[in-house]
């Protein structure tokens, strides 16, 4: 009886070891959705607007226009290792920080913060920008200061106030996971895989996938004009009116024009003058001048502005109604973008404006947020916290159960 009670539990131990082992992850080779494989392993993207020739077809803002150039041909499992690391906190100083803290998928792929928070709780300087649609993006951060996504990567990955991590430190972590050696090695074959430039690269892959252009707007452009209702159509025309002017700054489809724009948005109270693009070009004609963002998914990123200091659409869109250069601090003298002028909206026509940005909402291809990632960390959705937005049977308080434990790359 003693034997027989031993070997069953020598055998349920057995299965337990062998439930917990450490298998190696296993990254997609298969392109992401809108994507299409190529020759040479490589993902080119597929939309609607590529053809269409127009830039500025029936007016600015005008529907059937193309997109800018754009940045594609990473192959499937680049793009899928760069998935993992963007949501495994192991690429923070003390782990407790991922790329998706600050750029949660269901809040517009930013985090719900005026001023986003950093390692050890810091308050960084800005908010944090949407990553949608990076991938026809010509400069990056707010104040332009970053011209591709590897460059992008390097600025939160190495800030004190962030990720706070040093480049020795992020090269020693990963060398020293065998799940990421592998990782790399498939995704980088024939050379010297593990490398911070692949580590960037990775992570630039896996941005340059995120794309948004199958909202209710975008079947209207396409044709399919009862997607949008009497509403939001006439909220599209205030938007493209030369009243308002909206589409000369954030033309579609793209819904911004790739540049810099001095408009003299207010400071959060207490907040001195932040220079933007004046440091970035030396120029003080850029002074208090910050990147046109994307409006594609405004209606998930709450609060609005560099420094979040509209909480809704509906602050956001009167703001530029209220009379040019009105909430410039005396004493600054700013050279406001000559779009920035006394429109006079009527109080209808800003809730018009509101009705037809949240047509710009579209999750269609929402990347799969990983159930485990290689470090054994807990998904980077939870350091910060967010009250309310973000549904806590999809993203919320995910944890791995082990280091190591196997994970499909598309669960």
């Amino acid at each position: 009886m003693r034997v027989s009670l031993l070997l069953l539990l020598s055998a349920a131990l057995f299965f337990v070891i062998k439930a917990n082992a450490q298998e190696p992850f296993s990254l997609s080779s298969k392109c992401p959705a809108s994507f299409a494989l190529v020759d040479g392993n490589r993902c080119e993207l597929r939309t609607l607007y590529q053809f269409y020739t127009s830039t500025q077809n029936r007016g600015v803002g005008g529907t059937q226009t193309n997109l800018p150039p754009h940045r594609d041909g990473f192959s499937p499992q680049q793009i899928d290792l760069g998935r993992y690391l963007f949501f495994d906190p192991f690429l923070s100083g003390d782990g407790s920080l991922a790329c998706a803290s600050c750029h949660q998928p269901e809040l517009g792929f930013a985090d719900g913060r005026g001023l986003s928070t950093g390692s050890n709780g810091s308050r960084t300087n800005r908010s944090a920008p949407s990553l949608w649609n990076v991938a026809f993006l010509q400069s990056f951060f707010w104040d332009a200061r970053a011209t591709n996504l590897e460059q992008q990567a390097q600025g939160p990955l190495y800030s004190a106030i962030e990720m706070n991590t040093t480049p020795q430190q992020l090269l020693a972590k990963l060398q020293n996971n065998q799940h990421y050696v592998s990782m790399f090695a498939d995704a980088f074959p024939g050379e010297v895989s593990l490398t911070l430039d692949n580590i960037y690269l990775a992570l630039a892959a896996f941005q340059t996938s995120l794309i948004s252009l199958n909202s209710r707007y975008d079947q209207y452009a396409h044709g399919n004009h009862a997607a949008l209702n009497d509403t939001e159509i006439a909220g599209l025309n205030v938007f493209r009116s030369f009243v308002a002017r909206c589409a000369e700054c954030h033309t579609p489809p793209l819904f911004t024009n790739n540049q810099v724009a001095v408009i003299g948005t207010p400071e959060p109270a207490g907040r001195p003058l932040d220079i933007g693009a004046e440091a970035t070009y030396g120029n003080a004609k850029l002074r208090g001048g910050f990147k046109v963002p994307s409006l594609r998914n405004i209606a998930d990123t709450a609060p609005y502005m560099h420094s979040g200091v509209f909480g809704s659409l509906r602050e956001t869109v009167e703001f530029y109604t209220k009379g040019r250069g009105h909430a410039v601090p005396e004493g600054i003298n700013l050279h406001l973008h000559w779009h920035i002028w006394e429109p006079q909206l009527q109080e209808h026509e800003l809730d018009l404006l509101v009705a037809f940005l949240s047509t710009l909402t579209d999750h269609s291809f929402m990347p799969e947020v990983p159930r485990q990632v290689p470090s054994g960390l807990p998904i980077g959705l939870t350091a910060l916290g967010h009250a309310g937005k973000v549904s806590t049977d999809k993203v919320l308080h995910t944890k791995s159960p082990s280091i190591g434990a196997s994970l499909a790359a598309r669960e």
